[in-house]
């Protein structure tokens, strides 16, 4: 998982002119693989093998959901979302605000068992573009 660490880490240091990035895919003392800014996912789109298990980390000042598509997976693949919910609709109707929410230096983490690209969004900032993809590869 490191390298993988690492090769996110990277492609969001050429995209951000390297600012705030280090080698180690930790931002602001917190370790993970997605980071999170004030309306994006850092990368948006990472790859892993099936049985990987991704941490997001959020590193800004604003809460944030993770939260999966119910028509954005695989097929048999389990859903995801912060706060444990089990569909897209039970998380966006749970949310309040604070409700499925990951605060300033708080993770996440899912393992994906089922090859296939996962599309996932940030309830409070879906709106502005904050949505992102796992690829699942075997």
């Amino acid at each position: 998982m490191r390298r993988r660490r690492v090769l996110a880490t990277l492609g969001a240091a050429f995209a951000t002119g390297g600012a705030g990035c280090t080698a180690t895919g930790t931002l602001g003392g917190v370790d993970g693989d997605v980071g999170m800014t004030a309306v994006a996912f850092e990368p948006v789109t990472i790859t892993v093998a099936a049985g990987d298990e991704v941490v997001w980390y959020n590193n800004s000042a604003r809460a944030h959901s993770i939260t999966a598509y119910d028509d954005g997976i695989p097929t048999n693949a389990d859903y995801f979302a912060t706060g444990g919910y089990d569909s897209e609709t039970a998380a966006r109707e749970a949310w309040d605000g604070m409700s499925g929410s990951i605060t300033s230096g708080e993770t996440y983490s899912h393992t994906f068992e089922v090859p296939g690209q996962y599309s996932y969004f940030c309830i409070p900032h879906e709106r502005a573009g904050m949505v992102g993809q796992v690829v699942v590869e075997e």
